[in-house]
């Protein structure tokens, strides 16, 4: 820095005591580059004898400790004593050397990089260290400059334009013109300094937010086949990190729970110092803002009202506002669902029916109902699948038949998919829709008559359940009207787990042999059993083994050291779906075995699928289609409903008639005798 700025100088600590008539030296500011400073104070020296020099002699100058201490801290204006009209002089008489640089000369359409001293009024100060380095390399902070303004612009611009699904995303969706970001930007030239900033932290916190609900809405509709539901889906975390700690153990469920914390927040940070960057931008020169802003905003209007579009894709987009009002539509919605659905669950048209005009024409059965994890339509139609799972099913249904069996099949429509097995449960055995846990915790804290409470209410049966997937206490077993619930604690399993499956669904059946439908009762039996092999990540996988050798279930884990780890199958779509095959060949196959094996005349055996598989197997437009099967060797109890049209044999057809899961408790009452009597709604 030269002696003709406007600078104050170092004091000359060589020099004697200064006459009465002279003023200190001026001090340069803390940010001065010290070669600049240097240079300045030998040339302060070389100017000390100016006229403007020696009006500011009326004072001694400081000692050189003193001296030092200004060196280091920030210019700080003359003695308050001073006048005003004092203090003026000095800068008069120096700019008459040299004029300072106006703010008209500062550089305004480029990035943050204008010289020391030169900020818009507006602009946040910039460290020391960072105008150093500036000022020493200003091709290389401009570039950087410009490089970092152009990627938060197109960070805001991915955010608005970002989609929901990965089906979605193609390149055309990131071509488009958000109007948000011009609204946005209209507001942040016009606004002062602190409300910028405010208001650009703030857009920038919730442009963050609604990222990470983007990144949720992503996953749900790959896992569940649809949205994040944000009043009634926080819940289902809980269990994520349970199944992430059956299928990864306790440290990789850390690794990831710590993981995704951490891009919460990076998310959340970096889209907030995106926006804030733009801010300072757009008020570095408002002028060209505003004239770039009006022209972006008139092609907006031009494509809208052309309807111009580029593959497909409109080039005037409006999807974050579309989206933020159908989040809105989606929580006014669920929360006018919870009053609409208890008043439905107190309509029950079977719901005053005595025990003994129920299920008349099953007395003396032996009822089964058997959920089968995932077993969608994909796993009978989809052509990398169904021939596996086909030929399963013909082969098993011949064996059926060589027993003295025989079966019918149809589709019903499940309210869940690729997971949230419970809701696919309840909404089969209660009759009404289940589609949300919020629907699910109204239904089982109330006394809605369940397919399986029927059978309790009759006093004519034995009701269990076998639950090898519920791993703590199960309240629910109550609502479903179970006498006795055996969960995994309950099983006396011995063996490995496979995954997020506590036992293989060949030792649960067994075991519900030993423990139950084996002994000798007084009444029939009336059992819900729930098989998990064929639950995602599908690996490592079990194997069928003699029945006489399943014992305390320590025969799998050779079985289960010998299988495929999960991360080598999940993650793979194209194993995954081979593996899924193979898991419900195993569990289908674990099934038929049992009933030709330890089944009677008096056996009825009901089973089917609680969803469809998730969305990287079953692919992105499968329907929520399952298959269900009645099995039976009386054959009155098929000839009962005959009038459904199902199709003979465990494979329904394709044009088999297709049902929603809710309808099928009622179906099934009527056909087997049950008399309506409707309660009352309260």
């Amino acid at each position: 820095m030269s002696s003709t700025t406007n600078s104050p100088q170092l004091p000359d600590t060589d020099r004697t005591t200064p006459e009465k008539d002279q003023t200190p030296e001026e001090v340069p500011p803390a940010d001065t580059p010290d070669d600049a400073v240097a240079e300045a104070s030998g040339e302060d020296r070389a100017a000390d004898e100016s006229p403007a020099a020696t009006q500011f002699t009326s004072e001694a100058p400081a000692e050189p400790a003193e001296a030092a201490a200004e060196e280091e801290a920030p210019a700080e204006p003359a003695a308050e004593e001073e006048a005003p009209a004092e203090r003026a002089e000095p800068a008069e008489a120096a700019t008459e050397e040299k004029p300072p640089a106006s703010d008209a000369d500062a550089p305004t359409d480029g990035p943050a990089d204008a010289p020391s001293g030169q900020l818009p009024s507006d602009a946040p100060e910039e460290p020391v260290a960072r105008r150093r380095w500036r000022d020493r390399h200003p091709v290389a902070a401009s570039y950087v400059g410009w490089t970092i303004t152009a990627l938060s612009l197109g960070l805001v611009c991915f955010a608005l334009l970002m989609p929901t699904s990965i089906e979605a995303f193609r390149p055309g969706i990131f071509v488009r013109i958000p109007v948000e970001a011009i609204l946005g930007a209209g507001v942040l030239i016009f606004l002062p300094r602190r409300p910028r900033m405010v208001a650009a932290a703030l857009a920038g916190l919730g442009l963050g937010v609604l990222t990470v609900l983007n990144l949720l809405d992503i996953g749900f509709n790959m896992f569940l086949g649809r949205g994040f539901n944000m009043v009634l889906d926080w819940v289902l975390f809980d269990d994520a990190k349970a199944y992430l700690e059956d299928s990864m153990g306790s440290g990789g469920t850390i690794a990831a729970v710590i993981g995704v914390v951490a891009l919460v927040l990076v998310v959340l940070a970096v889209m907030t110092l995106a926006v804030l960057r733009l801010s300072n931008v757009l008020a570095r020169d408002r002028d060209k803002a505003t004239r770039t802003t009006v022209l972006i905003g008139t092609a907006w209007v031009t494509c809208a009202a052309l309807g111009l579009q580029l593959a497909g894709t409109p080039l005037a987009a409006r999807s974050t506002v579309a989206l933020v009002e159908d989040r809105m539509k989606r929580v006014r919605a669920t929360i006018k669902d919870e009053a609409a659905f208890a008043k439905e669950a107190k309509k029950d048209k079977f719901g005053n029916t005595p025990g003994d005009q129920l299920l008349t024409d099953l007395r003396g059965k032996d009822v089964i109902f058997t959920f089968i994890e995932s077993y969608g339509r994909s796993a009978i139609e989809d052509e990398d699948i169904a021939p596996g799972v086909n030929a399963t099913l013909t082969a098993k249904n011949e064996e059926l038949t060589k027993a003295g069996f025989a079966a019918k099949s149809g589709w019903l429509t499940s309210a869940t998919y690729g997971g949230n097995s419970w809701l696919g449960h309840s909404t089969f055995l209660s009759g009404l829709w289940i589609n949300n846990q919020n629907r699910y915790r109204v239904v089982t804290a109330g006394e809605h008559l369940t397919l399986t409470g029927a059978f309790q209410r009759t006093g004519a049966w034995r009701t269990v359940g076998v639950m090898p997937g519920v791993q703590k206490n199960w309240p629910e077993g109550k609502f479903y009207g179970l006498d006795q619930v055996y969960d995994s604690r309950d099983l006396g399993y011995k063996g490995p787990k496979f995954s997020w499956s506590t036992m293989p669904d060949q030792y649960a059946l067994k075991a519900f042999e030993q423990l139950e439908h084996g002994k000798k009762q007084d009444k029939p039996l009336m059992s819900q059993i729930i098989l998990t092999s064929s639950h995602q990540p599908w690996a490592p996988l079990p194997k069928t083994v003699p029945w006489d050798q399943v014992g305390d279930g320590s025969v799998y884990k050779d079985i289960q050291k010998a299988g495929k780890k999960p991360g080598d199958v999940f993650y793979d779509s194209e194993k995954a779906t081979e593996e899924y095959g193979k898991s419900i060949q195993y569990s289908v196959t674990s099934l038929i075995d049992y009933v030709t094996k330890y089944g009677s005349k008096d056996t009825v055996l009901v089973f089917l699928g609680d969803h469809q598989p998730m969305a990287k197997v079953s692919g992105n437009k499968a329907s929520r289609d399952v298959p269900i099967s009645i099995v039976a060797q009386d054959k009155s109890v098929l000839d009962k409903i005959d009038d459904w049209n199902w199709t003979d044999g465990l494979k329904p057809d394709a044009n088999a008639p297709v049902w929603r899961m809710d309808s099928f408790r009622d179906r099934f009452l009527t056909a087997y005798g049950s008399q309506p009597n409707p309660s009352k709604q309260e």
